[in-house]
């Protein structure tokens, strides 16, 4: 992280190169990190899931095309947030200013739309030439009479983390305490960080109907406006994601005295614990025993469920490589499928992470912190594995080395969480397992006198096709 940028701790405190005393739980700068998502990323990530806002970019069209709609964020209703808008500055604007173009586009989006907000994002460009982003929202708000919302920041200011606390600081800065809802219960609470990738919070609510939770604010999968301005008046927040957005969770027991906790609905186990978590943190006993009677019952239909599963899984070892949450959580999903799971990505895990992790696979279990192609690999072959579960860019990293591969990052169209979510979960690695394509592809060209199979650090064989 360069001079003067800003990251986030495991607490959600900052990070920041300019601090004196440095947090242990701070990451460390390294070359390189700048080439990852930048700050504004970060903050779309976790704000343009708000599926009725539209959401403006106000720098370059570069900005807006190479980071538009590369998660999976789905909606049961507006789709406003899946439209592009941007200012498209141009060398024009650096010159004069863009202000003015902002504005105007604005007030457009406003008049032609008439969404309930606008959320207008800095970028580089406009950060550096001084543009007043803040005065613009709100001269546009009074003509418009509906929210505008500036969302400070820009590429420079930090990594994605980082970005990701600051979407969560404007939401409290300028929406969240801004409105009431109709009514409340006892058992109102907030997700924080669920982003409903590939229609996962669709797979959870059902069961928090169930036990008679009411989730009364979504952040940010599948949310609206309107239920963003009333998460203050929430009995209990659960971050999901627990780096991102635990600011934000902090900032709301701070200032509205809603208590939170860190859990995952990823795994059979995890499920469990997540909705015993809200039960512990509500503090109703009734409610407790309905979570136990609804945990007893789907844990009894779900093994029966992956019982074909697992015994066609028996053997199969895999190595994840994410970070973050998934770090921990997805090990915990993978070993309810059955699966050995011998290696795990680190990078962007907190030491609570980390510390999950070694509660999951041991005090000598192996982590990945940098993992390029050739070093996945050779993890691959060291360790036997016959999986990788890992993001879309190591999809050729998996073929090149003749493994399987799981996409578990926000690009994937399969949704894994809650109960039935395992289910998928084993269904999918079972069919990729399974592909016979493997067979054929580890077995010695007929022209090779040798008769073992192929392995990840075999060279790749090429057939010629007869002229």
């Amino acid at each position: 992280v360069s001079e003067g940028t800003v990251d986030l701790a495991a607490g959600g405190e900052s990070c920041s190169s300019g601090s004196s005393a440095r947090r242990p739980s701070c990451p460390a700068p390294t070359p390189g990190a700048s080439t990852g998502g930048c700050a504004y990323d970060g903050s779309a990530i976790t704000l343009v899931p708000v599926a009725d806002v539209a959401h403006l970019v106000h720098g370059p069209v570069g900005c807006l095309g190479n980071s538009w709609e590369t998660r999976g964020s789905l909606s049961s209703g507006p789709g406003l947030h899946r439209r592009a808008f941007t200012t498209a500055l141009g060398e024009h604007d650096v010159i004069f200013g863009g202000e003015g173009r902002l504005l105007e586009a604005i007030l457009d989006i406003g008049r032609r739309f008439r969404p309930p907000a606008v959320f207008v994002y800095l970028t580089c460009v406009p950060g550096l030439i001084g543009d007043d982003v803040e005065a613009v929202c709100r001269q546009a708000a009074d003509q418009l009479r509906l929210p505008v919302v500036p969302v400070l920041a820009a590429g420079f200011v930090g990594t994605k983390n980082a970005g990701n606390r600051l979407g969560g600081s404007a939401l409290l800065t300028h929406v969240i305490g801004t409105a009431e809802p109709a009514h409340t219960t006892a058992h109102d609470v907030n997700l924080i960080g669920e982003y409903n990738i590939a229609g996962e919070l669709w797979q959870v609510l059902p069961l928090l109907d169930r036990l008679g939770i009411r989730v009364l604010s979504r952040i940010s999968g599948d949310a609206r406006y309107a239920e963003l301005t009333w998460a203050h008046r929430a009995k209990a927040s659960m971050v999901v994601c627990s780096r991102a957005l635990l600011s934000l969770a902090a900032d709301l027991q701070d200032r509205y005295g809603v208590p939170w906790f860190e859990g995952s609905f990823y795994g059979v186990r995890a499920t469990s614990a997540a909705l015993r978590g809200f039960a512990t943190v509500l503090g109703d006993p009734e409610l407790a025993d309905r979570v136990e009677i609804l945990v007893a019952e789907q844990e009894a239909r779900v093994a029966t469920r992956l019982a074909p599963y697992r015994q066609r899984l028996d053997g199969v070892r895999a190595v994840l490589y994410t970070g973050g949450v998934k770090s921990w959580s997805m090990v915990a999903a993978l070993q309810d499928t059955g699966i050995e799971v011998v290696a795990t990505g680190t990078k962007k895990s907190t030491p609570d992470d980390v510390t999950r992790i070694r509660g999951l696979l041991g005090a000598d279990a192996q982590l990945i912190e940098e993992g390029n192609p050739r070093d996945l690999l050779r993890i691959v072959r060291e360790s036997g594995a016959n999986l990788l579960a890992a993001g879309g860019r190591n999809l050729y990293t998996a073929m090149k080395g003749r493994v399987a591969f799981l996409d578990v990052n926000q690009e994937r169209h399969q949704a894994y969480s809650g109960y039935d979510g395992v289910v998928a979960l084993a269904a999918e690695i079972d069919r990729v397992v399974s592909n016979p394509v493997f067979d054929t592809v580890r077995r010695p060209p007929p022209w090779n006198d040798h008769q073992q199979t192929a392995g990840p650090d075999s060279p790749p064989v090429l057939f010629e096709m007869a002229g």
